[in-house]
């Protein structure tokens, strides 16, 4: 049977004791005060009916004693830990899973460093991430089929009953295949893309607008050969094989271009920039895993500047 003097106390000190060799050391990283220590370690030693600690020198060591008991000691709390962890996850486990929507420029830029800090945290919660377009999102938000949406700013028209926190700004880029004719600088880009194929953003994504009217600012008032899509996926494979302009949020190929995969055309698009954060319903209170996944969104987003 075992002795109802014992106490988790007793076990994590004499432990940390043994650790560190050092009353004055375990006490510091217990945040308790030396005596408190001194008087536990006593306290185990008479329910044990033996010293497992004796003097040596200026110091202590432990003695054969307590070498038998920290083996098991030591086990002792490293089960209690799994098991405390174990509870957790099965708590966790029933509970629903964080929905995140993201636009692709987040999925492929801020979601895989989020999850990475996440995932450190340890919470055991289930995330479940979905990407599309801007509405299509923003509606799955408004009736509860998503918990979160980090992607550009909307309009104030679809905003209503939405909370949005800015995180950065993002602008608009024309990426092509590393070698494509326009990068020469011979011409400007705008006068030879009637004769190229244009990937633009769909008619119901957030940045679908800006680039129209970023268009016809220049000069390009219709495109006779376009595909809209927003699929990141097949942009990359179609500008591998092709001529095509890509026309997308920079986040979304700004590793292609560091990686020398694509390039972008020379324009200033700077009047493309626009806001991109986290929308939530105004009238949500955040779990706690939420509001920790929304913080190391932020964290990623906070590394890019």
């Amino acid at each position: 049977m075992i002795d109802s003097r014992v106490k988790f106390r007793h076990l994590q000190t004499f432990v940390e004791v043994a650790r560190q060799k050092s009353v004055m050391k375990a006490a510091e990283l217990l945040h308790v005060s030396q005596p408190a220590v001194t008087k536990t370690i006593r306290e185990l030693e008479q329910a044990l009916g033996v010293d497992v600690f004796e003097r040596d020198g200026r110091g202590i060591k432990i003695t054969r004693y307590g070498e038998v008991f920290l083996r098991h000691a030591g086990a002792a709390l490293t089960a209690l830990r799994q098991g405390l962890d174990s509870v957790s996850q099965e708590q966790f486990a029933d509970a629903p899973p964080i929905r995140i929507g993201a636009l692709p420029t987040v999925s492929s830029r801020i979601m895989p460093r989020a999850m990475e800090l996440f995932l450190k945290e340890r919470t055991w919660s289930r995330v479940k991430i979905v990407t599309g377009e801007n509405a299509v999102l923003l509606e799955q938000l408004r009736v509860g089929d998503l918990d979160i949406v980090v992607g550009r700013l909307a309009g104030a028209e679809k905003m209503a009953g939405f909370s949005f926190e800015h995180l950065y700004s993002e602008q608009v880029v024309f990426a092509v295949r590393a070698g494509h004719p326009l990068l020469d600088g011979g011409q400007s880009p705008f006068a030879g893309f009637g004769d190229y194929t244009v990937l633009m953003p769909t008619r119901g994504s957030i940045i679908r607008p800006v680039v129209e009217n970023f268009l016809i600012a220049n000069g390009v008032s219709s495109l006779p050969n376009q595909i809209e899509t927003v699929s990141d996926s097949f942009g990359r494979a179609f500008l591998r094989s092709s001529d095509a302009i890509w026309i997308i949020s920079n986040g979304v190929v700004a590793d292609d271009v560091a990686d020398g995969r694509l390039a972008l055309l020379p324009v200033d698009t700077s009047e493309t920039r626009g806001p991109v954060g986290l929308t939530m319903r105004a009238d949500a209170v955040p779990s706690v895993p939420q509001s920790i996944l929304m913080q190391t969104v932020r964290e990623a987003a906070g590394e890019l500047s």
